[in-house]
């Protein structure tokens, strides 16, 4: 099984003890997203010393206080680890007060250029900005070849087939085993079997709330999307793994 979007860099994980919990739950492939540039060497450098482990480059969105031309230089050597599979997690959040909505864009676009340039593919963190997402993923339509993940995805069946049509991925964690989770329910119902993906956000969204999440939950939440689309435990696995390599061909 896959996780592919977790977060491990200061996030007070016990190694080697965690990694041998996941591995031993049949997770066999992490890819750990950044949040800034400091995390993603911290990844890197995880990946280089634990088999099946993969990592992105990229600055959130909340975290743009320094980025610059330097930013930029960085995160492109970065990005050339043979254990680099994606550019993020970058993208959009309007969520709290007073978003510096023209900063935002500003990175995530220049981000955007890097993933192209690189021929990488995305994920993308996009809250309370659909709109603004959209528009900027449809203004790059036909150049974005190598594909886009819509991480966490939490906008709504509703919106999903505007995704769909710009070539996105889907990723679902812990929030589809929430009672109340009615809109991602309706979501995973309605995307398509060979664009879903499983991820946990860990340390965040556990699908056992108030615990801290691991990538050792991903069985859970693959059992979870297996019964949302009636198929058995097994074909959805399989599926998510082909969906994980034909999204980030750098996984081997």
């Amino acid at each position: 099984m896959i996780d592919v979007h977790a977060h491990f860099a200061e996030e007070g994980y016990d190694f080697p003890a965690e990694w041998e919990k996941i591995k031993a739950a049949g997770v066999n492939t992490v890819i750990l997203a950044a949040d800034t540039l400091e995390h993603a060497a911290w990844h890197a450098k995880f990946c280089k010393e634990h088999e099946g482990a993969f990592f992105t480059v990229g600055v959130h969105p909340s975290e743009l206080a320094n980025f610059g031309r330097q930013t930029v230089e960085t995160l492109e050597e970065t990005a050339a680890d043979e254990k680099c599979v994606a550019i993020g997690e970058i993208g959009l959040d309007y969520h709290y007060p007073d978003p510096d909505k023209r900063a935002q864009r500003a990175a995530f676009e220049a981000q955007l250029d890097i993933a192209e340039e690189l021929g990488l593919p995305v994920q993308i963190h996009s809250r309370d900005a659909c709109v603004d997402t959209l528009a900027i993923l449809r203004e790059r339509f036909g150049r974005m070849k190598h594909g886009f993940l819509m991480h966490c995805y939490s906008y709504g069946a509703e919106n999903l087939p505007e995704f769909l049509e710009l070539g996105a991925y889907f990723s679902f964690g812990g929030v589809v085993c929430f009672k109340n989770a009615r809109h991602v329910v309706e979501s995973v119902r309605a995307c398509p079997m060979d664009r879903i993906l499983s991820e946990t956000d860990s340390p965040y969204l556990s699908p056992f709330r108030g615990e801290k999440n691991t990538p050792a939950n991903i069985p859970v939440i693959v059992e979870k999307l297996a019964s949302l689309k009636g198929i058995d435990f097994e074909e959805m696995k399989a599926q998510i793994r082909r969906n994980a390599r034909a999204l980030f061909p750098k996984l081997h």
